[in-house]
């Protein structure tokens, strides 16, 4: 559950990137935000 979302949060980020047909600064910006979001919240607090 836990892996698909975080899976498919980050095929999102990278297929974002990959749609601008250029990699940027901004590009690359927006999408390690997008990551650092997703991996945050995957981190599930299991006590």
């Amino acid at each position: 559950m836990a892996f698909d979302s975080l899976s498919d949060r980050l095929n999102k980020a990278l297929r974002n990137v990959a749609g601008k047909g250029t990699l940027t600064d901004n590009n690359m910006e927006d999408m390690l935000k997008e990551v650092r979001l997703a991996l945050l919240e995957a981190d599930v607090n299991f006590r």
